[in-house]
């Protein structure tokens, strides 16, 4: 019997060697496999994969410093961590935000708070409460 592939969930990114290594580095995973047009990171259970924009649309996207929150998508991957207090220090070193300690909130054992990254998009890191 095949082995069942990990969960993952798809980022697509101007930029993807930037946006894999805020993520490496904010949520603490690996890189299981990198290739000109994708960069996937790992956790146990659950894979991360920066999937490059094709380069024709890409041209078109323009990122801001700091970048445009990408609010209105109906997906916001939640990825943990060992301390948010971490992970919001590495964010900021990498050109996005987990948000201010204020914006911390509890629920079902974990503790968490929503950022962005350096190309707008939405995420939520979570530890344990």
């Amino acid at each position: 019997m095949k082995p069942k592939p990990k969960p993952s969930i798809v980022v697509f990114a101007k930029d993807i060697s930037r946006l894999a290594r805020f993520y490496q580095e904010v949520a603490e995973m690996s890189v299981a496999h990198a290739d000109k047009g994708h960069i996937v990171l790992d956790q146990p259970g659950f894979q991360l994969v920066i999937h490059g924009i094709p380069t024709k649309i890409a041209a078109q996207i323009q990122i801001t410093e700091p970048p445009q929150i990408r609010e209105n998508t109906p997906i916001k991957p939640c990825l943990p961590v060992a301390s948010i207090a971490s992970a919001r220090l590495r964010a900021a070193d990498l050109g996005g935000c987990v948000g201010p300690q204020g914006k911390e909130w509890e629920a079902r054992g974990f503790r968490a708070c929503d950022g962005y990254d350096p190309e707008g998009n939405v995420f939520q890191v979570r530890e344990g409460a």
